[in-house]
């Protein structure tokens, strides 16, 4: 009888339900006699478990006193059957039941053990994206106290991408802030607020912490870290002569070889004061030497360097994904690269025209990185086997030409997606690359801008006037384009003594070699150029 007590006197919603307080504790116990379990159909035995608020009926049926519940709570429906269900298991499965985890928000209603907690929800930290462990709190747009509704934005989550908006699921009052302003390397799950569904409950979470059993306060609670084990720095090794001592000799006779005895003269070495290491005690050169370096006063080291003057930088989320994939990326992805040059003459002159054209309608100006990505995600629609992907079973080839874009921020490094580029004209690329650069620099990418790219631009020639370069690629792609800086060359021309000049870019392609063979990447190079000194052909 005491869960049932329980339920009923933490639920306002239960309280508030006459028909089923109307028949209380001794209908409950018939419900849950094994005499009465027989006599229920099946459709009445089952409680259903669904999220979204609480919403309960009760309904009695000619025989049977039986009652359909319905418990909101969360994301993932449930059946339970009543009929299997003891008097004594009815907290358990409300306190326990699985809840699986959803990429927004997770809330977990609790019933409190204790009276002075009434029924609350614990909001953890959501998995805002697939390569996401754990987030920092930027800032909370609501404060305790606060009513909130589903759709508002409770706070903003660094993830290990950018900066998500993290939006409420249910109407209530938000009690207690747990990880606030500026918390740093919260895990995914672990409890960040409160909210309950009455004003006059938020007072008793004034000092609420989560519980150590809690899955989201398992890390936040963990044991005092061990004693740090100290080794005795270890003792030097004794040198294999040992301080002067007297050798033993037979008699007053002393062995040694003939250039360990010269070398002791020239050095004022006493040889009554070594011990030979040599066959029968024989003292040879080296005993000499080690006599030498053992006798001589030890001087004291003197360190005349100023000590070193440094700035820990903290470790951004991004920074941190991103050098655990470029890690993985050089480690389990045999890298191969072929690197061309191609004649950018034509590509500029088309640019200055379009530019123009451009300037006249007040759209933005088009880039020389604009036509590499237009001109990549058509070599890639001609060359399909380079707009692919490595798995252990077999190799995913994309249908849809997705362009990752290199942006370098003061957060770190940002690779914002072009969708449909093969498809796009390039004043549409130009307004989009302009659009996503600036959502990086302003760390306010969502998920959608930088995930499901399958092939990969990265630039240093034209912001840094770097030559040529070989990037890493990112997985699961097998392909990413590094592209320089345009240089001027002289060429030879149509007469023997005739040259002209001409500006060339260097490009470097790097290959998954699993994915993409030799043969295949020499290929897509081949269109890629192409599609650059005849631009032309983009148009078409």
């Amino acid at each position: 009888m005491s869960y049932a007590s329980l339920i009923l006197n933490h639920s306002k919603k239960l309280r508030n339900a006459p028909n089923f307080l109307h028949y209380e504790h001794a209908l409950l116990v018939r419900w849950f006699s094994s005499d009465t379990q027989t006599t229920i159909k099946r459709n009445q035995d089952m409680w259903k478990t669904e999220f979204c608020g609480y919403e309960y009926s009760t309904r009695k049926s000619v025989s049977e006193p039986a009652y359909s519940t319905k418990l909101s709570f969360g994301i993932q429906k449930r059946n339970i059957s009543m009929a299997a269900v003891k008097m004594g298991s009815i907290a358990g499965s409300l306190f326990n039941s699985e809840i699986s985890q959803s990429s927004q928000v997770q809330p977990r209603r609790c019933y409190a053990s204790a009276s002075d907690l009434p029924p609350h929800q614990e909001i953890g930290m959501p998995s805002l994206s697939p390569t996401m462990t754990e987030g920092n709190i930027a800032r909370w747009l609501k404060k305790e106290g606060d009513k909130v509704f589903p759709g508002e934005v409770l706070c903003e989550v660094e993830t290990d991408k950018a900066t998500v908006e993290m939006e409420c699921m249910e109407e209530g009052y938000l009690a207690k802030i747990i990880r606030g302003d500026g918390a740093k390397e919260i895990k995914v799950g672990e409890v960040i607020a409160i909210t309950v569904e009455d004003e006059d409950d938020i007072s008793k979470f004034e000092d609420y912490q989560p519980q150590a059993s809690d899955p989201g306060a398992a890390t936040a609670q963990q044991s005092s870290p061990k004693k740090e084990m100290v080794e005795e720095p270890a003792q030097e090794s004794e040198p294999k002569v040992s301080k002067p001592s007297i050798s033993p000799s037979s008699g007053d006779r002393i062995f040694t070889s003939p250039l360990a005895r010269k070398f002791a003269e020239e050095k004022n070495v006493p040889l009554s004061s070594i011990k030979g290491t040599g066959p029968e005690g024989l003292i040879v050169k080296g005993d000499i030497d080690d006599y030498l370096e053992v006798s001589a006063p030890s001087k004291a080291k003197v360190t005349t360097d100023a000590p070193l003057g440094y700035t820990d930088i903290p470790l951004s989320q991004i920074r941190k994904v991103t050098a655990s994939r470029l890690l993985l990326s050089k480690q389990t992805i045999p890298h191969y690269y072929l690197t061309v040059d191609a004649c950018v003459d034509k590509i500029m002159s088309l640019r200055a025209q379009l530019n123009s054209l451009q300037e006249a309608s007040g759209g933005a100006r088009i880039s020389v990185n604009d036509l590499v990505i237009k001109a990549t995600a058509l070599a890639l629609r001609k060359v399909p086997q380079c707009n692919s992907s490595w798995t252990d079973d077999y190799i995913r080839q994309y249908h849809n030409v997705h362009i990752n874009v290199a942006v370098q921020t003061d957060h770190g490094l940002f690779v914002p997606v072009i969708r449909d580029a093969d498809k796009k004209g390039l004043s549409a690329i130009a307004e989009e690359v302009k659009q996503l650069a600036k959502k990086a620099k302003e760390n306010s990418l969502k998920p959608e801008n930088y995930e499901g790219g399958t092939f990969t631009v990265s630039n240093l020639g034209g912001p840094f006037a770097i030559k040529q370069f070989c990037a890493i690629i990112n997985p699961p792609q097998s392909g990413i384009l590094a592209v320089g800086s345009a240089e001027r060359r002289i060429i030879p021309s149509s007469g023997a003594e005739e040259y002209k000049f001409a500006s060339f870019i260097s490009v470097t392609l790097s290959c998954d070699h699993r994915v993409i063979d030799g043969a295949i990447g020499a290929e897509w190079l081949k269109a890629f150029k192409s599609y650059i000194e005849n631009p032309e052909s983009m148009l078409l």
